[in-house]
This record gives C-alpha cells, sequence and structure tokens, in this order.
C-alpha cells in the first residue's frame, strides 16, 4: 500500500502558505461616498407647488434621483425600478421604508411644473417627492449634488431631449452623502444596497 501521506501534509503545507480569497461578503465598515462633498441645502417647489427646503427631510433617509418627466426612456425606466424598490422593502422592512423618502428632481425646470412632477412621480409610487424650481435654484441644486445636464437634440415629435448624468444618491438622515444606488440593475439590487447602508 503506499503512503500517501507526504504528499497529503505537502499539499496541506502549502495551502497554509497560499492568501486567502478575500471575505467580499462581509460590508465595508464606512459608506463608499462617506466623507464625499456631494448635497447640500436647497429650496425648490414640491409637486403641489409648495415651497420645501432640504429641512423638511431631516432625519430620513433620502433617495435623490435627477432626471426629467419628458425623457423618453431612462428617467421612467429608473423610477420603476426605485418605486419597485420601496414596495419591495415596505413588505420586508416597513420600519426601514417608512424613514427613506425618495425625491425626484427635475433638471428641466421650464417644462416640469407642479403638475406636470405631480403627473410623473404619481405614477411610480405614492411617496416619492418631485421637486422643481426656478432655472436659477435646479442648476444650485445640481451643483450641489455634482450633477450635469444640458439641453441636447430635438426630440421626435417636437420638443427637446435634455442630456443629464444618471445617478440615485442615498443621503443620510443628515442629507450626508452615504451611495450611489444601483438602479440599473433593478429593484432588488436597490433595495437590497439600501438595506446594507441604512441603519
Amino acid at each position: 500500500m503506499t503512503n500517501r501521506r507526504p504528499a497529503l501534509l505537502a499539499a496541506l503545507a502549502l495551502a497554509a502558505c497560499s492568501p486567502s480569497a478575500p471575505d467580499t461578503s462581509a460590508a465595508p465598515a464606512t459608506p463608499p461616498l462617506a466623507g464625499a462633498r456631494i448635497g447640500g441645502p436647497f429650496t425648490l417647489v414640491d409637486q403641489d407647488g409648495q415651497q420645501v427646503s432640504d429641512r423638511r427631510f431631516a432625519g430620513q433617509y433620502r433617495i435623490m434621483y435627477f432626471g426629467y418627466t419628458f425623457c423618453p426612456d431612462v428617467c421612467p425606466t429608473d423610477m420603476q425600478t426605485i418605486g419597485g424598490a420601496m414596495k419591495l422593502l415596505e413588505a420586508s422592512d416597513p420600519a426601514l421604508a417608512a424613514r427613506i423618502v425618495p425625491i425626484f428632481v427635475t433638471v428641466d425646470p421650464t417644462r416640469d411644473t407642479p403638475a406636470v412632477v405631480k403627473q410623473f412621480v404619481t405614477a411610480f409610487h405614492p411617496r416619492i417627492v418631485g421637486l422643481t424650481g426656478s432655472p436659477a435654484a435646479i442648476e444650485t441644486v445640481k451643483k450641489e449634488f455634482a450633477i450635469f445636464s444640458a439641453k441636447g437634440d430635438a426630440a421626435p415629435g417636437g420638443g427637446y431631449l435634455v442630456n443629464h448624468s444618471r445617478q440615485a444618491y442615498l443621503m443620510d438622515p443628515d442629507g450626508k452623502p452615504l451611495a450611489l444606488l444601483p438602479q440599473d440593475k433593478g429593484p432588488q439590487a436597490l433595495a437590497d444596497d439600501i438595506k446594507r447602508w441604512a441603519r
């Protein structure tokens, strides 16, 4: 009978000397955007025509998404994902869901009046807050949140498109950034990331 013990010991020694694979299942200790200079005070107009400031959302986590209601594809898809994630959270963790406010901020204030914004946001979830304002006010909040947007090409059937950056920020109850949410990966991925960082 062949003695396999030396070969086995050698294999165990090699395994012990090899670096172990990093544990990717554990969440980093700090959120990826912690300390980033994103966000700040703002005063805008909500979908009911009421002037609101960032202080209205103090003590709540916020999903900040920037887009426009005439967007032909990306914005409605992303908003549907955000609304879907909220429904998943309401079913799995209602206490956490109650502490989150999804906020849609238009980058096209010329066309996105409060009434237009209201019709848009209520199609995706009843708790989404839609914000618009003067062009100057929108420019200010875009700068605070590092959002790019610019009037683009003419749209089919009239009007125009708006080129804009595509991101959804998760902000903490003090209005500080925590993470970019994966709104392009579907409601479950977005809900999972919120649970990961909202504590």
